[in-house]
């Protein structure tokens, strides 16, 4: 202590508890982030552990369709010197509806109309015989005379086949009927089905009671193409 200064002075340096207490406290702020150091490097090492064991997603579809290809892959090796062949197709063909053929309404659609509803092949020996036939009854110019190109009494309301359909379309429906229904046409009927040759089928038809004077079997029967005739649209 000094003397005449009235005042006491403390030595710093000596080790006492006061002193020591600051030196901590002004050491505390290091040694805390020295732990949360420690304490981040834990966390991350623990987090890097469990992403470590978790399993792997799945594969995604496109994944495992790879996969399955690369598993399954074949291959197929050609000669340089094989020959190509030549593949045939099957034909293939439309048969016309109701609607088309009165659309187009020729004397051979009138035919096909026939076929059709007879359920009949629409081949070209067929439609030859019935334009053929219908030519016998009424003409080539006026085939469709009283809507009854075959002069049919079946349905028609006139015997002999001199009745009138109100329209072409009945009158192909009722002719069809007719084959199918009277007994004395099962020949036409067979013939028209098997697609039989223009021969046979008119062999049929003459020998039928469809005309009573069996178009002297064959004598009044004509050869000469038949010109293709549009009916009025009104008939149809």
């Amino acid at each position: 202590m000094g003397g005449g200064s009235g005042r006491s002075t403390i030595d710093m340096t000596s080790d006492t508890p006061v002193t020591r207490r600051s030196a901590r406290r002004a050491r505390s702020p290091q040694g805390a982030g020295h732990l949360l150091a420690v304490g981040a490097g834990i966390v991350a090492f623990a987090l890097a552990a469990v992403l470590a064991l978790a399993p792997p997603p799945p594969p995604s579809e496109a994944e495992q369709l790879q996969a399955y290809i690369d598993a399954h892959a074949q291959k197929l090796i050609v000669p340089q010197d094989v020959a190509s062949v030549a593949i045939a197709r099957d034909a293939y063909s439309a048969t016309p509806g109701v609607e088309s053929l009165v659309a187009s309404g020729t004397n051979y659609d009138w035919a096909k109309m026939v076929l059709l509803f007879g359920s009949f092949p629409m081949s070209d020996t067929n439609v030859t015989v019935l334009t053929r036939w219908m030519r016998q009854e009424n003409g080539p110019d006026n085939w469709f005379n009283r809507n009854n190109p075959l002069n049919n009494g079946w349905g028609s309301g006139g015997g002999g086949g001199t009745g009138t359909y109100d329209s072409l379309v009945i009158a192909a429906q009722n002719a069809a009927d007719a084959l199918h229904s009277v007994p004395g046409y099962s020949g036409i009927v067979d013939a028209l089905a098997a697609s039989a040759s223009t021969e046979q089928v008119e062999a049929a038809i003459w020998a039928s009671p469809w005309a009573s004077g069996h178009y002297d079997n064959g004598g009044h029967w004509s050869y000469v193409p038949v010109p293709v005739i549009t009916a009025p649209a009104e008939d149809w």
